[in-house]
């Protein structure tokens, strides 16, 4: 079997690129979508939303590096264009948004999708003894669900 620099096999590393890859570029499109509630948000919650959503579009930039390193450690080339994150994204441009709660809502269900990709990556990182992408997947995934409650609990 041929194996990667780090020594996974390139069959099973395709994949996973392939998965994360998917990962970038709903991250990218959630970035934006961050940036785009940040700028925009108005209303009585502007404070609170305008502080949490560039915590949150910073945590993202950050992921977003650390997932195009992990493809390039595995041997594969992250996607780098607005046109490839579109294409391969699921998560869509929100667009204009004017309501906050709205805003909230996008972005919990951003983080639902992001959270779907982590468990099918994580589960194909485990499969092949992947320890490097499975504790960055579980990582995210632990950070995230606590996100996502905090989020559905604002919105109660």
């Amino acid at each position: 079997m041929k194996t990667n620099d780090i020594g996974l096999g390139v069959k099973d590393s395709k994949a996973l690129i392939g998965k994360l890859n998917i990962l970038l570029a709903n991250f990218q499109v959630y970035y934006q979508n961050l940036r785009n509630f940040h700028w925009n948000v108005s209303g009585p919650n502007f404070f609170e939303l305008h502080a949490k959503f560039e915590e949150l579009y910073t945590t993202a930039n950050e992921n977003v590096d650390e997932v195009a390193e992990r493809i390039l450690t595995l041997g594969g080339r992250p996607l780098s264009s607005y046109a490839e994150y579109i294409d391969a994204a699921t998560i869509r441009e929100a667009g204009e948004v004017k309501d906050s709660a709205k805003m909230v809502s996008e972005i919990r269900d951003n983080l639902n999708v992001l959270l779907e990709i982590e468990r099918s990556a994580l589960e194909a990182a485990s499969e092949q003894g992947d320890e490097g992408t499975v504790t960055l997947m579980s990582d995210y995934i632990t950070a995230k669900e606590k996100t996502v409650w905090m989020l559905s609990a604002y919105l109660r």
